[in-house]
């Protein structure tokens, strides 16, 4: 395939990060200023430090190691904060503040980021696995987001099928984290040893499962826990 559509995903990919972290922005403005500025300082030194960490190989050497670097100083982290913010106080005095309406329609990203991982796999960085042509429907989330923040969450209407949407949603992110990681190039590669994610190990797909996977969890954990624990803040 030519080699051109490798600068459109690499645009599309920095472009979406980019409204992402606009998104993140507009989420949290209910809360104090302070507040907005961590999270906003926080967010761009995090994707300066991966963006830096993919740029000089990092990543991309001894890809033998287990963990694998990209879990280790990448993913583990973003995990790590999440669950901080569950767990303290602030944390969830924060998270409780963040609409649930916003956190809905962030689910559109889930769209382009389809359209780049196909991109990707034309230009051999991912699995065929790995895009809506093999096994990852996470195009779905994206689609059906709209529908639902309009229908059910601005209307606060039927919150057990905004509940049943984020189950099926998060199974959606989940088989296709699953697939991206038994597909990457490491001791526990068990998929796509022909064409492997290798992406991932650059600049700036490398923002995918470092900020943009994550943020879209903590969409849906977030949500999950206005549902059950708070029953329906709006």
């Amino acid at each position: 395939m030519p080699k051109e559509l490798l600068d459109p995903a690499a645009v599309l990919f920095i472009m979406i990060t980019i409204v992402l972290l606009l998104f993140l922005v507009f989420a949290v403005k209910r809360n104090r200023p302070t507040t907005v500025m961590i999270a906003i300082v926080g967010s761009l030194f995090w994707l300066f430090l991966q963006s830096f960490l993919s740029i000089t190989g990092v990543y991309r050497n001894d890809t033998d190691a287990i963990p694998p670097k990209i879990v280790s100083f990448g993913i583990f982290p973003m995990l790590f904060l999440i669950v901080i913010l569950f767990i303290s106080k602030k944390g969830r005095w924060w998270i409780d503040a963040l609409p649930l309406k916003a956190l809905t329609y962030l689910h559109v990203i889930r769209i382009p980021v389809e359209v780049g991982l196909y991109l990707l796999y034309l230009n051999k960085l991912v699995p065929q696995l790995m895009t809506f042509e093999g096994r990852n429907f996470d195009i779905l989330a994206g689609v059906t987001a709209p529908i639902v923040a309009h229908f059910f969450v601005a209307r606060k209407s039927n919150p057990k099928i905004i509940l049943v949407w984020n189950f099926v949603c998060l199974a959606l992110l989940l088989n296709v984290v699953i697939i991206a990681f038994l597909s990457a190039p490491s001791p526990l590669q068990k998929l796509a040893f022909e064409q492997p994610n290798v992406a991932i190990l650059h600049f700036p797909f490398v923002w995918l499962p470092t900020f943009i996977v994550p943020v879209v969890l903590f969409a849906h954990l977030v949500t999950l826990r206005k549902l059950l624990v708070r029953k329906l803040v709006y």
